[in-house]
């Protein structure tokens, strides 16, 4: 049974979000029409100036993204997405991106878990040597356009569930596992691992990896640095 290592993606290998990247693109392509930008632009210059959260810009997008896809052809929504991914695929981070390869290395087998969509994540995830990805995934109808339903939307957005499957359906064990999240929302499966890591949390984050004595690793410029609790 090989060791699992679990991974967040946007914020965590990502020095972005995959979805805010894919949208803003979106726009650029006129995929998605000027105005649906200015949706999320008070969210987003809140969060610029410091005086509004992330959680509230990321979720605008969201709901931006899942207004504006339904109708969307596939193959357009495809090209765009491994367009973004060839001119952004090294925008990671040094941490997580040589713990990806340490760890492969080493036999683990590499889990992705996020809410970015799963087609942006695949072209972004398979350059890194993921094994398996899970991500949101929005349904597409016999024309191959969006329909703008997310399948199984109650299983992904509780990431301990995902892990739980993907260790039933792919023979792997937690035993000596490692997990790597930056948000409250990657709670539930570092709770399962044995090695669980907090790289660049958020507030909320970092005090429950305080409360349990988590590993807590930062990353600015070019230093990278743990905080001894």
């Amino acid at each position: 049974m090989k060791k699992a290592a679990i991974f967040d993606v946007d914020g965590t290998v990502f020095r972005s979000s995959l979805l805010i990247q894919l949208v803003e693109r979106l726009v650029e392509e006129k995929v998605f029409t000027k105005a649906a930008a200015q949706e999320f632009a008070r969210q987003k210059i809140a969060w610029l100036d410091r005086r509004g959260d992330y959680e509230s810009y990321i979720m605008a997008v969201v709901k931006v993204f899942r207004k504006n896809i339904k109708g969307v052809e596939y193959a357009e929504f495809n090209r765009i997405a491994a367009e973004l991914v060839a001119e952004q695929k090294d925008r990671v981070y040094q941490f997580t991106r040589d713990l990806l390869k340490d760890l492969k290395r080493r036999g683990f087998f590499l889990l992705a878990i996020s809410h970015s969509p799963k087609g942006v994540l695949d072209h972004f995830c398979k350059r890194l040597g993921f094994d398996k990805v899970y991500g949101m995934f929005y349904e597409t109808g016999p024309s191959e356009r969006f329909t703008g339903a997310v399948a199984d939307e109650h299983l992904i957005m509780n990431k301990a569930l995902i892990v739980h499957r993907a260790v039933g359906k792919e023979g792997l064990t937690l035993a000596g596992s490692v997990g790597v999240g930056d948000t409250e929302s990657d709670i539930p499966f570092l709770e399962l691992v044995e090695n669980p890591i907090c790289f660049n949390p958020n507030k909320k984050l970092y005090k429950e990896a305080c409360r349990h004595g988590w590993r807590v690793v930062v990353e600015r410029k070019d230093v990278v640095y743990e905080i001894k609790k």
